[in-house]
């Protein structure tokens, strides 16, 4: 795995809040924002590939760029040729600052997420996509997301199969059976995940899959056995460690538990094929 070490570069992107409001079940509005990430160069004439790269439990749309050097790892790859220029969106699926007063309640994170994909639809996108010159296509869409921001970027790959083409869910497995769902509910999770492509209408040719995390991370023991029974789904889930050949691929990091730290490695080695082909 390629590992991103600090570049000096001189065409840095710029970062713009982009502030928008989200109904809530009382029918109220919620102010919330998204920080956007646009590539030296920004053309407002032109039209980029767009990737939303969702936080963890607990964080906001600032955390991957607090946490993490995610910033000039994209910087330094588009600036040397490794990448096309893309967007990235990094918003909160949260209406409202979370309030932690003890253990995470699984059940609870798990409804956030899930309505974060009728936000996704209905207001972020649209946002976006509206202000931004971005590609308003699904293959120049992508979803990704570390810990929490995994499993969101999994029930996107469930229920927003049509916004997106290209999907990287970083140390966080499918909650469609409840927490941690990917290591407790294996069989039944992929049979789910097979069922929901094909009554969405799409096929392997439609999608790609890149997943990561750690051996070291406290996702490891629910991720890797969803992809493992993934694979072996090969009608649908064609595994190949060539991120440029198949539709899933799956890289374990040494020396990374669950950081943004660590985790953002995974973008900077995905960077160069999230789209670097139109299927």
């Amino acid at each position: 795995m390629e590992l991103h070490r600090y570049h000096d570069v001189n065409s840095r992107g710029t970062i713009e809040r982009l502030c928008y409001s989200v109904k809530e079940k009382d029918g109220k509005e919620a102010a919330k924002y998204a920080n956007v990430y646009l590539p030296f160069g920004y053309d407002s004439g032109a039209s980029y590939p767009t990737l939303y790269l969702i936080h963890g439990g607990g964080g906001n749309p600032d955390a991957w760029l607090d946490c993490s050097m995610i910033k000039n790892a994209l910087d330094a790859s588009i600036a040397e040729g490794r990448c096309k220029p893309f967007i990235t969106v990094f918003p909160g699926f949260y209406n409202h600052p979370p309030v932690r007063t003890g253990r995470v309640d699984e059940e609870t994170e798990r409804g956030h997420v899930l309505r974060f994909q009728q936000e996704l639809r209905n207001e972020l996108i649209p946002a976006v996509e509206s202000r931004f010159s971005a590609d308003r296509s699904r293959q120049g869409r992508a979803i990704g997301g570390f810990s929490m921001g995994g499993v969101t970027t999994w029930f996107a790959f469930l229920e927003n199969l049509d916004l997106f083409s290209v999907f990287m869910p970083l140390s966080g497995d499918c909650w469609q059976f409840g927490g941690l769902g990917g290591g407790k509910e294996t069989e039944k999770t992929v049979q789910y995940i097979h069922d929901r492509v094909l009554a969405q209408g799409f096929g392997g040719n439609d999608f790609r899959i890149f997943a990561g995390t750690g051996y070291e991370d406290i996702a490891c023991p629910n991720l890797t056995p969803q992809i493992e029974r993934m694979k072996q789904d090969q009608d649908l889930f064609r595994f190949s460690d060539n991120p440029e050949e198949g539709n899933l691929h799956y890289v374990l990091m040494e020396n990374a538990p669950h950081m943004y730290e660590k985790v953002y490695q995974h973008v900077y080695n995905y960077a160069p094929f999230l789209f670097a082909r139109q299927d």
